[in-house]
C-alpha cells in the first residue's frame, strides 16, 4: 500500500508540475497577478508531493519489503542500516526520485524566499522550472518506476553494489545532485529573463547566490567522491579523468566562470549575454551529465543504468531542453543592450581572462570525453583518451589562470595598474620564490617543475591573504581600525579570501602527490618486510573477520621508523557473498603531510570471484602463503581534501553575506510594463 502511495503522489507531482509550468507563465504574458500567483503554492505542492514519494521509497527500502522490485534489486535483510536507506538513491529509479526531489526543493526556496523578486520574473522561473521538472517526473513514471512490484516476492534481495556500501558513497550522490540540479534554477532565472528581454543588476544579484550553492554543493560532492575512489578503489590515486568524473568536472568549471561573470554582470552591468549563455551551458552540461551515467554507452563504476531506451529518453530532454534554450538564446539574446565599456588591465579585463580560460578548459575536457564516443557512433574504431591527454592539454590553461587569481581582485574597475597590483603583491611573490628555493633544496633539484608548481600554491595562498590585508590595511592603520574594517568586511569578500586560499592549498596538495609518490608492489609471505620512503613495512601475517554482509581477509602490517613501531595497518580484501563480488579496503595512516597507504590483493594462486574456489582465500589461506601487497607513500595528499573543504567553507561564508538574503534593489519598470506590485 506504502509503495503505491508514492506511485500515487509521483503521478499527482508530475500533473502539478504541468499546471506549474502553464498558468503562471501565462499569467505573466497577461501581466494577470491571480495566475502569476499560482507558481508559489504549485511549487510548494510539488516540493511535498515528491517528498512523500522519497519518503515512501525509503520506507520500503528500510523495512525490506521485497514485494518492490527496485528494493530485490538494491538491498538485503542484513544489509547495514545506513546502506538500506542509501540504496534508496544508490540505483537508477531511486536517484532519478532524488533528482526531482532537489529540483522541487529549488523551486519551493525560490517560492519561499524570492520576496523580493518582481512577480513576473518569478513566476516565469518557476514555470521553467516546473517544465523540467514535468520531464523528469514523466521519465520517472513512465520509464523508470521506483515502486513497480514483483510477485511472488524472494526470501531476500540481491544485495547493493559492494562498492557503493561505504560511507562516502552514502552522501556523494546527494551532493552532486544539488549541484546538477541548483544549476536548473539558475538556468529557469536566465530563460525568464531572456522571454523579460531584461538582465540588469538585480538579476545578476539572484542568480549569484543560487549558483554559489550548487558551485559549493558540486565541490563538496566532487571533493567525497574523489576521497572514496582513493580509499575504496585501493589503486592509490585520486582521480582518473574517469568520463563520469569529467561529467561533473565540467558544470563545475563553467559554474566558476558564471560565479564569476555574474559579478561582472551585477557590477558594471557588462558581460549580460555572456552570463546568460553561461548559465545555460552549466545546466546543459548537467543534462548531458545525466545522460552519460543513465545510458549505457559508458562503462565505469560510477554508471546507474544499462537501458539504451531510457538513455534515448533522456538525450530527448537534453535535446529540447538545450536546443530550446539557444534558439531562444539566438532570438532574444541581440536585444540584450551592453554595459560600461572597460580596458583590458582592469577587474572586468581579469573576469573575462578567468571566463576565457575556464570555458577552453571545459571545451578541452568535453572533447576528450566524448571524442571516443562520437567516433565510436560514426563507426570508428574505439580509441581510449585518458590522462595524458588531460595532463598536456587541461593543465597548460590552468596555470596563467591561477597566476591571474590573485591580481584580480587588487585590480580596480574599469581601469587598473598592472604594475601597482604587483607591487602590492610583493611580499606573496617573495614567499612563493622562497617556497621554490625550500622545495628545491629538499628534493636535491631534481623537480623543477613540481617547485614551480608549489611555488604556484604558495602565490595563491598568500596572494589571497595579502587582498584581504589590503582591504583591512594590515600593518598600515592603527589596530583598532584594522579590527573594526576586518569585523565590518562584507562577508563575500571573507568568503573570496578564503575559497581562494584554498584552491592554494589544493594545487600544492595536488603537486605533492604527483610528483613526489612513491609505490612498492610485493608478494609477500607473514614474516617478511620491505622498505618504502624511509618506512619499514613488517607483513604479520592475516586474520579472518566477518561483517553484517560480507567476509574478510585482513592483513595485519606493523610499521618502523627507524626503530620506532609507527603505526599498525590492517589492509582487508571483503568478499559479499550475495552479490559474490570483492572489495578492497585500504588501509591509510596520515600525519597530514603524507599518507601511508596499503592494500592487500589476492593470495598466490587463489580463485576470483564467481569461480569454484572462490571464497577459498577467505577461509584457506595457509600462514606461508604469498599475498599481493600494494603500499604507497603520498605526500601532501590529505591537502587536495582540505583544500576542497576551505573552498567550499569560502563558499558557505559568502552565502551568509546579508546582502545575499536581502536580495536586490527593486528593478525599475520598463516603459509600458507592468508595476511590480506586492505578492
Amino acid at each position: 500500500m506504502i509503495a503505491e502511495l508514492g506511485h500515487y503522489a509521483l503521478v499527482l507531482a508530475l500533473c502539478v508540475a504541468l499546471a506549474q509550468s502553464i498558468v503562471p507563465l501565462a499569467g505573466a504574458q497577461k501581466g494577470d497577478p491571480a495566475l502569476m500567483a499560482t507558481a508559489k503554492p504549485a511549487a510548494y505542492a510539488q516540493f511535498l508531493l515528491v517528498a512523500l514519494a522519497f519518503g515512501c521509497l525509503i520506507h520500503a527500502f528500510v523495512v525490506s519489503d521485497f514485494t518492490v522490485e527496485n528494493v530485490v534489486r538494491n538491498s538485503h535483510s542484513q544489509k547495514p542500516m545506513l546502506y538500506k536507506v542509501s540504496g534508496a538513491w544508490g540505483n537508477h529509479e531511486g536517484s532519478m526520485v532524488l533528482w526531482s526531489l532537489i529540483l522541487a526543493l529549488f523551486g519551493a526556496s525560490v517560492a519561499a524566499f524570492g520576496r523580493n523578486l518582481p512577480p513576473g520574473l518569478k513566476a516565469r522561473t518557476l514555470s521553467i522550472q516546473a517544465m523540467i521538472g514535468v520531464a523528469f517526473l514523466a521519465f520517472i513514471v513512465f520509464t523508470s518506476n521506483p515502486f513497480e512490484r514483483v510477485l511472488p516476492p524472494p526470501p531476500d534481495g540481491q544485495d547493493l553494489n559492494p562498492l557503493l556500501q561505504d560511507p562516502g558513497l552514502a552522501f556523494h550522490p546527494p551532493l552532486l545532485y544539488v549541484g546538477y540540479v541548483g544549476f536548473s534554477i539558475v538556468f529557469a532565472f536566465a530563460m525568464a529573463a531572456l522571454i523579460e528581454g531584461r538582465v540588469d543588476a538585480a538579476w545578476a544579484r539572484w542568480v549569484r547566490p543560487w549558483t554559489l550553492a550548487a558551485w559549493a554543493s558540486l565541490t563538496a560532492g566532487i571533493a567525497l567522491g574523489s576521497w572514496w575512489a582513493y580509499y575504496e578503489l585501493g589503486w592509490g590515486g585520486w582521480w582518473f579523468w574517469d568520463p563520469v568524473e569529467n561529467a561533473s568536472f565540467m558544470p563545475w568549471l563553467v559554474g566558476a566562470a558564471l560565479l564569476h561573470s555574474a559579478i561582472v554582470a551585477e557590477k558594471r552591468d557588462a558581460l549580460k549575454t555572456w552570463t546568460i549563455l553561461l548559465a545555460i551551458l552549466a545546466f546543459a552540461l548537467s543534462l548531458i551529465g545525466t545522460f552519460l551515467v543513465r545510458s549505457g554507452i559508458l562503462t565505469s563504476v560510477h554508471a546507474f543504468a544499462v537501458d539504451p531506451q531510457r538513455g534515448v529518453f533522456i538525450l530527448a530532454i537534453i535535446v529540447v531542453a538545450i536546443g530550446g534554450s539557444l534558439a531562444l538564446y539566438a532570438w532574444r539574446a541581440p536585444m540584450l543592450k551592453g554595459g560600461g565599456l572597460f580596458q583590458p588591465i582592469s577587474r572586468e579585463g581579469a573576469l573575462v581572462l578567468n571566463n576565457l580560460l575556464l570555458a577552453t578548459a571545459t571545451a578541452t575536457v568535453f572533447i576528450g570525453t566524448l571524442y571516443p564516443l562520437f567516433l565510436e557512433a560514426l563507426g570508428g574504431a574505439k580509441v581510449s583518451v585518458g590522462p595524458p591527454f588531460f595532463n598536456a592539454t587541461f593543465v597548460p590553461l590552468m596555470v596563467p589562470l591561477l597566476l591571474a587569481v590573485s591580481f584580480g581582485p587588487l585590480l580596480g574597475w574599469k581601469r587598473a595598474d598592472l604594475a601597482g597590483a604587483l607591487q602590492r603583491l610583493r611580499a606573496a611573490l617573495v614567499l612563493s620564490v622562497a617556497a621554490i628555493v625550500v622545495t628545491l633544496w629538499m628534493d636535491h633539484g631534481r623537480n623543477l617543475i613540481a617547485a614551480a608548481a608549489i611555488g604556484l600554491a604558495a602565490w595563491l595562498f598568500f596572494g589571497a591573504w595579502v587582498e584581504w590585508a589590503e582591504r583591512v590595511k594590515l600593518f598600515r592603520a592603527p589596530w583598532a581600525t584594522v579590527w573594526e574594517r576586518a569585523v565590518n568586511l562584507p562577508r563575500a569578500a571573507w568568503g573570496m579570501t578564503i575559497a581562494h586560499a584554498g584552491v592554494g592549498l589544493m594545487v600544492l596538495g595536488i603537486t605533492g602527490s604527483t610528483a613526489w609518490q612513491s609505490e612498492s608492489i610485493k608478494m609477500m609471505r607473514p614474516g617478511e618486510r620491505f622498505d618504502l620512503a624511509g618506512y619499514t613495512f613488517v607483513f604479520k601475517g592475516t586474520e579472518r573477520r566477518e561483517g553484517p554482509n560480507f567476509f574478510a581477509t585482513r592483513g595485519v602490517f606493523e610499521v618502523y621508523k627507524g626503530e620506532r613501531l609507527y603505526a599498525t595497518m590492517t589492509p582487508e580484501k571483503r568478499l559479499f557473498p550475495v552479490a559474490g563480488t570483492t572489495t578492497t579496503e585500504a588501509s591509510i595512516r596520515t600525519n597530514i603531510l603524507a599518507d601511508l597507504y596499503l592494500t592487500i590483493g589476492d593470495p598466490e594462486g587463489g580463485g576470483q570471484p564467481g569461480s569454484p574456489g572462490a571464497p577459498a582465500f577467505i577461509v584457506m589461506a595457509g600462514s606461508d602463503t604469498p599475498w599481493t601487497v600494494r603500499a604507497y607513500h603520498n605526500p601532501l595528499v590529505p591537502w587536495i581534501w582540505l583544500g576542497s573543504l576551505v573552498m567550499v567553507l569560502g563558499a558557505g561564508v559568502s552565502l551568509t553575506d546579508r546582502r545575499h538574503r536581502v536580495g536586490a534593489p527593486r528593478r525599475m519598470a520598463a516603459p509600458g510594463a507592468m508595476p511590480a506590485a506586492a505578492e
